[in-house]
């Protein structure tokens, strides 16, 4: 575009300096970097003043409009009309604890400070197989009072206009996972050999499909809404961080996952529906476990691309541990390996699978020799802005959900990565900052797009303005 030809009245410049001046106050901060290094945005040079005034009454529209279904186009989340890149977080007991009126106030407490630093998503079991306070307690037999428990996580995520990424079964022991369904079929007489038979035999496959017919077709017992019928849900995860060591071609676990994605799908086609991998690329791509954090990642039956060109499924999930991955004690090369590894997986995202890709899980534990909280801050940062270097150009790097968020009160549960947010100023100002600057991007680029937007031009038929798809800004 040549900026030489654009006539800008003298009252919209005025406008796009205050707009720039709050952009700046609002992330302003000693440690970050400056706001052109990561907010290059084209629509500020627009021609089209009509545009701008649009997109200052358009700020914040996602406040106003209604709580709708978070959908998917192109490499893009979206709600309402208008991108939805992601901050968020993981709290995997949020289920366990609502069991109990004693810890249930904690569900809240989480999701009352999570929503003060403006995380809009948080990742959680929706399962607890054969254990301590369990969901399913058998095959198909539930425990009411937990899955009532589950109902007022949900409902309770929806008052602070958090979504959930729901996960229906571990690949660890914690929680039962699969092997609590190999104990089953044992129990049952079945002639089982390996907790990997989770994924081939006919009756445990059945098990797993009738626990997430029982959760997708549950009836809320708080809002009266069916959960495959509520927005409040970002997404199904069929499997936490799924292995299949025993093949490690990656074919038994292929199989396992094209028919439960199908299988949910035909229960829930509204959803979007991810598979919970950490990312390793296997067999089908040796070009690209050059990127894997070890040799022995290639070995555990995932295989990144094609575990996500899988019928049924609508974004990628990767995982984050260079802590557990390369060495347990900190270093440089830890930083080095994030930014690789998270840019390999979204130029896979963008340029093979045509869709988002959502970093959920990623942290460090203070438990790591040579850890400190300045550390800690530097790897958020380099997380949040590798995915703002994707997000401002409109690509499909989603978002990233932070491992873990706790509230005070809850030491006993932590691994060592628990992130509480009154005790961490300066990582609850990180995680607050880029949320703050998703927000910003969320609110200014909708179908009407102000960002340069360059294919799939259309006209509004009532008012005019171009509408824009977002498959690239």
């Amino acid at each position: 575009m040549d900026y030489s030809q654009i006539d800008i009245t003298c009252g919209t410049l005025l406008l796009q300096l205050l707009f720039i001046l709050f952009m700046y106050l609002d992330t302003s901060n000693a440690d970050s970097p400056k706001m052109e290094d990561e907010m290059n945005i084209p629509w500020l040079h627009s021609s089209n003043n009509n545009d701008f005034y649009f997109g200052l009454r358009n700020f914040g529209v996602m406040e106003d409009e209604g709580w709708t279904m978070v959908q998917k186009h192109g490499n893009q989340f979206m709600v309402n009309g208008q991108p939805f890149y992601v901050n968020g977080f993981n709290t995997y007991w949020l289920m366990v604890f609502a069991a109990d009126q004693s810890t249930r106030a904690k569900v809240t407490e989480v999701f009352q400070q999570a929503s003060s630093v403006g995380l809009t998503v948080c990742r959680t079991w929706a399962f607890n197989d054969g254990q301590w306070r369990a969901l399913q307690k058998s095959p198909a037999v539930y425990d009411e009072q937990v899955f009532q428990a589950l109902d007022f996580v949900i409902s309770e995520a929806k008052k602070f206009k958090i979504r959930l990424i729901l996960s229906l079964v571990n690949n660890w022991e914690a929680y039962g996972g699969k092997s609590q369904y190999v104990k089953w079929g044992k129990a049952a007489g079945l002639n089982l050999t390996s907790d990997d038979d989770f994924f081939s035999h006919p009756t445990l496959k059945g098990y797993y499909k009738a626990h997430v017919k029982m959760v997708l077709d549950r009836v809320n017992t708080v809002n009266n809404v069916t959960y495959k019928d509520d927005p409040t849900i970002f997404a199904w995860e069929l499997m936490n961080e799924p292995r299949c060591e025993s093949d490690p071609s990656g074919n038994k676990l292929q199989a396992w996952l094209e028919e439960m994605a199908v299988y949910v799908k035909s229960i829930d086609p509204k959803h979007l529906l991810e598979i919970g991998v950490e990312g390793f690329y296997g067999p089908s791509t040796l070009n690209r476990v050059q990127f894997n954090p070890n040799t022995y990642a290639q070995q555990v039956g995932t295989d990144f691309i094609r575990n996500h060109q899988i019928l049924g499924v609508d974004f990628a999930s990767v995982h984050i541990y260079p802590d557990s991955w390369i060495s347990q004690s900190i270093s440089d090369a830890h930083i080095d390996f994030t930014k690789a590894w998270m840019q390999s997986h979204i130029d896979d995202a963008e340029n093979f699978l045509g869709m988002p890709v959502v970093f959920a899980e990623f942290g460090v534990s203070a438990k790591d020799p040579g850890y400190n909280s300045t550390y800690r801050d530097t790897f958020l940062n380099t997380v949040y802005k590798t995915l703002l270097n994707s997000t401002k150009m409109g690509g499909g790097g989603g978002g990233s959900l932070l491992w873990q968020l706790f509230p005070e009160g809850t030491d006993y549960m932590d691994d060592g990565y628990a992130v509480v947010l009154s005790k961490s100023p300066s990582t609850s100002d990180i995680v607050s900052l880029q949320s703050r600057r998703l927000k910003t991007f969320n609110s200014l680029c909708s179908w009407r797009c102000h960002w340069g937007c360059k294919k799939h031009h259309h006209r509004h038929p009532g008012t005019g303005t171009t509408l824009l798809y977002h498959d690239e800004l």
